[in-house]
């Protein structure tokens, strides 16, 4: 899966989002993980070829979540959707 890696010095956990390119919470979940300069991949699941599309889709309802974006997981462990910024300050440990 073709997805955008973007730097940051919180590199502790490994952060991969999946999003829509047009979807204000999945913009301010881009927002907060930038301002806190975590280190993260990301998908936008709405302007990516029809293999990842599918690839993204199966990989969150293989892991019990439901198609909904933001869609973060962290570690290949914990699925969160919709996360708040106080949730996710808890799980990355910011």
């Amino acid at each position: 899966m073709q997805t955008v890696k973007v730097p940051g010095k919180h590199n502790k956990h490994k952060v991969l989002l999946y999003a829509i390119s047009t979807c204000g919470w999945c913009k301010r979940a881009k927002n907060f993980l930038n301002e806190n300069s975590v280190q993260y991949d990301y998908l936008d699941i709405d302007t990516c070829n029809a293999e990842d599309k599918n690839k993204s889709m199966n990989d969150i309802l293989s892991r019990g979540g439901r198609l909904a974006y933001p869609t973060i997981i962290v570690d290949d462990e914990l699925l969160l959707t919709g996360p708040t910024p106080e949730k996710l300050r808890e799980v990355l440990e910011l």
